[in-house]
């Protein structure tokens, strides 16, 4: 059952406005989706890894499953790497002042780049990918509780007209709370598997609380009003996750030891690792050590072209 607040201030007709206070709670749709996990879709939490010139959003991500004591667990790490030669250059968006929607507040003064194919120059590191552990074997239920409780809610927001941070991946028990910072309409479209969807408007100041079980692939999140505008979130039933870093480092910690499947996600790529896909490549954790899986390519020819 949903529940909405809505704000005294307007939206753009023909979609119900989500205002400050807003709270969703979402449950499982009934239909089966599950045959669209095969169609070609082939969140250490965030978050927001800067572009060049970008500052970075201070970051919540590194407590997710290292809050408790490592001494009876392990720690995976790696780097997601470009695997070509050639980097892909930065796609510009919109151009300051040059936005085809409201120009006077998204590219107000910075330009919006694309940042669906993000590769360092110097490193080939690759940013914005889901690193995390499918179908865990052991549980870290301390991790889980601290993550919880030092961050009952996870922010998206909105500002300059993107979405921030760009990945985000949360645990089924924190709430994710959409808002906006831009003095303009936004829109926040979910389009889930398990989870129902969500198609609200956000006027300015306006704020979404939504409440998801975990999924087995990431979400998109969109902005219909401003089109260039999209995000992912991946929601987990455990804290074995992490996101890659600008120069493609992952780390998870607080894994139990024993017998893992690591799995990496891009959204240009879908499931990076072949042929392993997402049933993940197969790692060995040891209590108090660090299981180093070394450089994962991202191949060139399987990367869609940036929008």
């Amino acid at each position: 059952m949903r529940r909405f607040r809505r704000s005294s201030k307007a939206a753009d007709p023909g979609r119900t406005e989500a205002g400050s206070g807003t709270t969703t709670d979402l449950g499982p749709r009934t239909s089966d989706k599950s045959a669209c996990l095969l169609a070609g879709l082939a969140l250490t939490i965030p978050l927001f890894w800067p572009l060049p010139g970008q500052a970075a959003t201070p970051a919540v991500a590194t407590l997710a499953a290292g809050l408790a004591g490592q001494g009876q667990f392990g720690t995976i790490k790696g780097r997601l790497v470009w695997g070509g030669d050639e980097i892909p250059p930065v796609k510009v968006l919109a151009e300051v002042g040059k936005a085809a929607k409201d120009p006077n507040v998204c590219a107000r003064a910075k330009p919006i780049l694309s940042r669906e194919v993000n590769v360092d120059p110097k490193t080939k590191g690759v940013a914005f990918g889901f690193a995390y552990l499918t179908r865990p074997k052991g549980r870290n239920p301390e991790a889980v509780k601290q993550l919880v409780a030092k961050h009952p809610k996870v922010v998206l927001d909105q500002q300059n007209c993107e979405f921030q941070p760009y990945v985000l991946p949360i645990h089924q028990d924190q709430i994710l709370l959409v808002k906006s910072s831009d003095p303009t309409n936004h829109n926040v479209r979910l389009t889930p598997f398990t989870n129902a969807g969500v198609n609200q408007n956000l006027a300015p100041q306006g704020q979404l609380e939504l409440k998801l079980v975990a999924e087995r692939l990431p979400i998109r999140v969109a902005c219909d009003i401003h089109p260039w505008m999209h995000a992912w979130i991946m929601v987990f039933d455990h804290p074995f996750f992490a996101v890659t870093g600008p120069d493609g480092t992952f780390e998870i910690k607080g894994v139990p030891p024993g017998p893992e499947n690591l799995v990496l996600w891009h959204e240009n790529v879908g499931f990076v690792m072949l042929p392993e896909m997402g049933r993940g490549r197969s790692v060995t954790v040891k209590a108090g050590e660090v299981t180093d899986v070394g450089e994962i390519q991202v191949d060139p020819s399987r990367v869609k072209s940036a929008g």
